[in-house]
């Protein structure tokens, strides 16, 4: 078999998923990056209206109040969520009865629908009948029910969701860093004198800097990204409190009587804003890799 048929062979078993990622991927980025520079609503008329789109996105306050709660949330997600993470996979790690079984336990929330996961802890924190409320008035921790939805309380309630849902997944890719530091590094500390802090802070996290580069990015990303849980469990309310970019976006594309600006779908600012949203999650992830290098270096 020449040169030829061996590539035209090996591409033949590429072509099905390079053809699923052009129809499902590319074609709808391309489609969007065309309608960013429109007026299109959805009804089958489009207006060409050049860069429109992009000063309204530099005057839309509801927006840019979405990139500062995006950050917020990520934020609190990402800075409570691995520190937790990095504690179960040092504790599990160790030769503990039924570790596997714990194991199991933490990651569980990563495998359930976030949709599902939000509507048990929607009935966990409703205002008015909720677990958690008739939980503390019952043993009188607190003397009246707390509106864990409402504007004062809400974004916190969805950061504790999402930290939920996410140390499970992160304390697995920790202790897979974790299995992979030799036993005997830890012997040799201990015969010097070193205590559990000290082979924690000198052996542990050294020796776990690049899976701690990876797990970091994949922790910032996801938590920029991630609105699904939010959509279900307050719908971005009350009064926009917990509206994150992407959450903005969808609502743009699949309107609801009850957004801004009514039923009306907005493809054609859609498009711009899920540009421009794109690029801020770019950005940020390109300041991150700027950081790693020195964190590299450091490790």
């Amino acid at each position: 078999m020449n040169k030829a048929k061996k590539m035209l062979f090996s591409y033949s078993f590429l072509a099905p998923s390079i053809i699923l990622t052009a129809v499902l991927g590319l074609y709808p980025i391309a489609w969007a990056m065309r309608y960013m520079f429109y007026d299109y609503k959805g009804y089958g008329q489009e207006k060409f209206i050049g860069f429109d789109n992009f000063r309204q996105i530099a005057e839309d306050g509801l927006f840019w109040d979405s990139v500062k709660t995006t950050f917020i949330y990520a934020g609190g997600k990402v800075l409570v969520s691995l520190p937790l993470a990095l504690l179960l996979a040092v504790v599990l790690n160790r030769g503990l009865r039924g570790r596997n079984v714990l194991r199991a336990i933490y990651f569980m929330p990563t495998i359930i629908s976030s949709a599902v996961m939000a509507v048990v802890f929607f009935t966990i924190f409703n205002s008015y009948n909720g677990i958690l409320n008739q939980f503390l008035m019952k043993y009188h921790l607190i003397s009246k029910s707390i509106d864990w939805l409402g504007p004062d309380h809400a974004l916190f309630t969805v950061i504790i969701v999402a930290v939920w849902g996410a140390v499970g997944n992160y304390m697995l890719l920790f202790l897979a860093g974790l299995q992979n530091i030799p036993d005997d590094i830890y012997e040799s500390a201990s015969l010097d004198g070193a205590g559990k802090v000290q082979q924690f802070w000198y052996i542990t996290i050294p020796m776990l800097g690049p899976v701690l580069q990876i797990i970091i990015m994949l922790a910032i990303i996801n938590a920029l990204k991630g609105y699904e849980s939010i959509m279900v469990m307050t719908g971005g309310g009350p009064v926009g409190k917990t509206e994150v970019m992407y959450l903005y976006v969808y609502k743009l594309f699949f309107p609801t009587a009850a957004d801004a600006g009514g039923a009306v779908q907005q493809i054609g600012y859609g498009s711009a804003v899920g540009f421009v949203t794109a690029l801020i999650v770019g950005a940020v992830t390109m300041v991150y890799f700027f950081f790693s290098r020195r964190m590299s270096r450091t490790f």
